[in-house]
Order: C-alpha cells, then sequence, then structure tokens
C-alpha cells in the first residue's frame, strides 16, 4: 500500500493550463528549465505547480514532472523566428519589415499556446521514479499575457 511519501498513491494530477503551457514555452524558448513540481505528502488527488528547476536547492522527494509527458503526440513543434521570418518573406502579399515579422512570430506562438492546451492528455505516464499512469485534471484556461522572454533574435 503506498505511503503519502510514495508518489505512486497519485491517481489524479491536478494542473493549471496556464502553468502547463508556459513551462513548455519556457523550455523551448529560454535555457531555463521548466518542470511541474508535486510535493509530498502524497495523496490519490495531487496538485502540480510551475517549477522553474535549479541545480542545488532542490530535495529528493519532491516530484518533478516533465510538461511534455502531460500533452499528447499530436501537439505542434514551438514555432520558432526563423521560420516566422521565412513565412512572411514567402507572403506575396505582405512586405517585410521587422514589426510584422515581430507580429507574426507573437502570433504563431499564441496559436502554438492554444494547440498545446487542446493537446493535453487525459491520462499521462509520470516517473515516481517508476513509470506511474495519473489521470490529467486541467484547471482553468490560458490567459492573454505576454510570452515569455525568449532569446531568439528577431532582425
Amino acid at each position: 500500500m503506498p505511503t503519502e511519501r510514495d508518489p505512486t498513491a497519485i491517481r489524479s494530477l491536478a494542473v493549471t493550463v496556464e502553468d502547463l503551457v508556459t513551462a513548455m514555452e519556457l523550455n523551448q524558448s529560454t535555457p531555463r528549465r521548466a518542470v511541474l513540481r508535486v510535493t509530498p505528502p502524497f495523496s490519490g488527488r495531487m496538485r502540480a505547480r510551475l517549477h522553474v528547476a535549479t541545480a542545488a536547492g532542490d530535495d529528493n522527494e519532491t516530484l518533478y514532472i516533465e510538461p511534455s509527458a502531460l500533452v499528447g503526440p499530436d501537439a505542434p513543434a514551438y514555432p520558432n523566428a526563423v521560420d516566422t521570418e521565412q513565412e512572411l518573406r514567402d507572403d506575396p502579399t505582405e512586405t517585410y519589415t521587422v514589426d510584422r515579422h515581430h507580429e507574426r512570430h507573437v502570433d504563431a506562438v499564441a496559436d502554438w499556446r492554444r494547440a498545446v492546451a487542446d493537446a493535453i492528455r487525459e491520462r499521462a505516464t509520470i516517473h515516481t521514479p517508476a513509470p506511474h499512469e495519473v489521470e490529467v485534471a486541467p484547471l482553468g484556461d490560458l490567459s492573454e499575457h505576454e510570452p515569455p522572454e525568449s532569446n531568439e533574435n528577431i532582425v
């Protein structure tokens, strides 16, 4: 029988859609590593929260979940600035400007965020340290906000 320190006690994992999508976006657009953190004591229903992982200071009982584990394989790849630039340059109805490129990239990221939110799995396998299947309970919707700072330069 699982104990309160045993993450296999988790049957259902609640996570806000915003936290999940933001974690995936941070992992794609910055050098930071974002995970979803679940802290003991563990029980049947747990909440996972956005956490930017650090090399030191994290205890070994906390469960860290890769955000991509909660998203289906049909989720699109994160758009990069080079691709959105090329799409704009290939569009015969538009003239390339840095401002138009920026707008197009922001729109592409917003579309990606919505697609990822739609691709959240109903069930997912997490590592607890062994693989363990849980129900995924998405909470809320995406908020309209600026994307995290990116290292990609649009020029």
